[in-house]
């Protein structure tokens, strides 16, 4: 067990590695200036001044190990967009904004998706299969945009039952948390149901079932813990995508997530911010793959650790 920690840590510092380097010269192989728009009217000298400030004036390359070491010490550099303002600073005060609206959204996802799923596998080519099929269906493809536009649109102008935009009350969340949820619903329904049947036509639920076992026992104690394991396996992505999935939805709700400053940081070339939040979801990937890893063992017990024979 310590040999394989050992190993998947290694593994989850070369990968944010990759992630960093990659990301660096990509932003400084893209056309424009960070600080052109900042520094257009100033004098000749505070340019410099400003371009020596943040290393700009330095070799790509210096560049870059200056950038690691300061990383490795937890330093993710100071926006550009923003000056005075950290990067870390940023991301510590806007990343609980996005996992409170993300957080419930998933929470609420889960439990229906996987509820619907249920209900769908159970009910097979039954009017509740259908239902649940046509949400699946209006889920993956309705874009997050217009489904959040639709309910802007009903809710806060025609109905004017809730803000189209704003933070701080509860009732800001209720719009932003449907819209994120509902993608979630639809893919585990889909997932869920898939699999269940598949379950459902193994030999040992048929040996359940000639036992005597109820309906009831047979899926609470056979099918759903097997079938709960693609839902397992997606669960790392929509983690994950609290906070990457909740651009457009933060955007267009003007909720001060992590998703807002991300976008804004992109369309003003802000290079550190958006190398700082790219660590950022890359290390929240890796790391939630890796526990996920694990929670396969506790739902599915046939899954264990075991070293390579190899």
């Amino acid at each position: 067990m310590a040999k394989y920690i050992l190993k998947r840590l290694g593994l989850m510092v070369l990968t944010l590695w990759a992630v960093v380097t990659v990301t660096f010269f990509m932003m400084r192989a893209i056309p424009g200036d960070p600080l052109a728009g900042m520094a257009r009217s100033l004098p000749e000298q505070t340019k410099a001044n400003y371009y020596a400030k943040y290393g700009l004036d330095k070799p790509l390359f210096e560049q870059y190990l200056i950038y690691l070491k300061n990383m490795v010490r937890g330093d993710l550099g100071e926006s550009l967009q923003f000056p005075g303002r950290s990067v870390t600073d940023t991301i510590l005060e806007t990343s609980p904004v996005s996992a409170a609206v993300g957080g419930i959204a998933l929470c609420i996802g889960l439990i229906l998706g996987v509820g619907a799923g249920i209900l769908a596998a159970l009910q097979k080519n039954k009017w509740p299969d259908y239902i649940v099929m046509f949400i699946a269906i209006l889920g993956i493809t309705i874009p997050v945009f217009v489904l959040a536009s639709l309910l802007q649109y009903l809710f806060a102008v025609k109905l004017q039952l809730l803000p189209t935009s704003g933070w701080g009350e509860p009732k800001h969340m209720v719009l932003p948390v449907i819209v994120l949820s509902f993608s979630t619903i639809a893919t585990y329904a889909r997932y869920i149901k898939s699999s269940m049947l598949d379950t459902l036509g193994q030999d040992y639920v048929l040996t359940a079932r000639a036992k005597g076992l109820s309906e009831f026992q047979v899926v609470s104690r056979h099918v759903m813990r097997n079938s709960l394991l693609p839902a397992i396996t997606i669960l790392a992505g929509r983690i994950v995508g609290i906070f990457t999935g909740a651009f457009v939805t933060e955007r267009m709700f003007s909720i001060p997530g992590i998703g807002f400053y991300y976008v804004s940081s992109i369309n003003n070339n802000d290079y550190t911010m958006i190398l700082g939040t790219t660590v950022f979801y890359a290390a929240l990937f890796i790391v939630v793959q890796f526990i996920v890893d694990f929670i396969y063992t506790l739902v599915d017990p046939r899954i264990r650790i075991v070293p390579d024979k190899n």
